[in-house]
């Protein structure tokens, strides 16, 4: 969301979101600065709260807490992306088998926010399907760039025309894969930690490429570079 949405409709109502690019860590320290009520399990080492029988500690040691308005321990266990609910579902699957990340009470679709997926008109990129696509590839590609995406996230979107152009070039097979359906590999075996992330595969490495700059000559001039 933005930090403004305008009135969809003459007369209406804006909304004003303040909060809206503050991640995790701005949020624990605005509550340390101002010394804020918090949940109080966050002191016994839960950095997000569920229900009690699906809910965990991170790591289930409790040597990560935060407690007297200061973090013990390495707070990157709760403060890496998308992190936000760390802990919760545990053990759970949806019923297509992926990992559950609501409680149930919202309705199919809720969290849809783009309206269409990225690069489907793109003849030249390729899609990856599966957790199994993307480990097959890794451990056969001679040379491949994969971007590891989510199709509602606006830096995605943006590179969405550059990454189709340099695709065109045939230099190297292009592949998406969609990862925020699946962000606990994605983070292990693409580098994955921000959308989007881009690697090269060949012989069973994967390289991360680090640049923001993701234009049709960049991209390319990476592409040399690992071949």
């Amino acid at each position: 969301m933005d930090i403004y949405e305008a009135p969809k409709k003459e007369g209406g109502l804006g909304n004003c979101n303040p909060l809206a690019y503050w991640t995790l860590e701005d949020t624990f320290n605005y509550i340390a600065e101002n010394k804020i009520l918090h949940h109080p399990l966050h002191a016994k080492g839960y950095p997000s709260i569920g229900d009690a029988k699906d809910t965990i500690p991170i790591p289930e040691d409790g040597s990560v807490y935060f407690k007297d308005f200061k973090f013990t321990g390495d707070k990157s266990e709760w403060l890496g992306y998308a992190l936000e609910r760390k802990g919760r579902f545990v053990g759970l699957e949806n019923k297509d088998g992926s990992t559950k990340t609501e409680c149930g009470i919202h309705v199919d679709g809720a969290e849809k926010t783009f309206d269409r997926d990225l690069w489907d008109n793109a003849k030249s990129v390729q899609t990856l399907e599966s957790q199994g696509d993307v480990e097959s590839l890794i451990e056969t590609s001679k040379g491949s760039l994969v971007v590891a995406y989510a199709p509602w996230c606006q830096f995605c979107q943006k590179m969405e025309d550059e990454f189709a152009k340099a695709s065109e070039a045939g230099q190297v097979p292009f592949f998406k894969y969609r990862a925020d359906n699946n962000r606990d590999f994605a983070t292990k075996s693409l580098n994955t930690q921000s959308f989007p992330t881009i690697n090269f595969v060949k012989d069973c490495k994967v390289v991360k490429y680090e640049s923001e700059d993701r234009s049709v000559e960049a991209l390319t001039k990476f592409v040399n570079e690992q071949m």
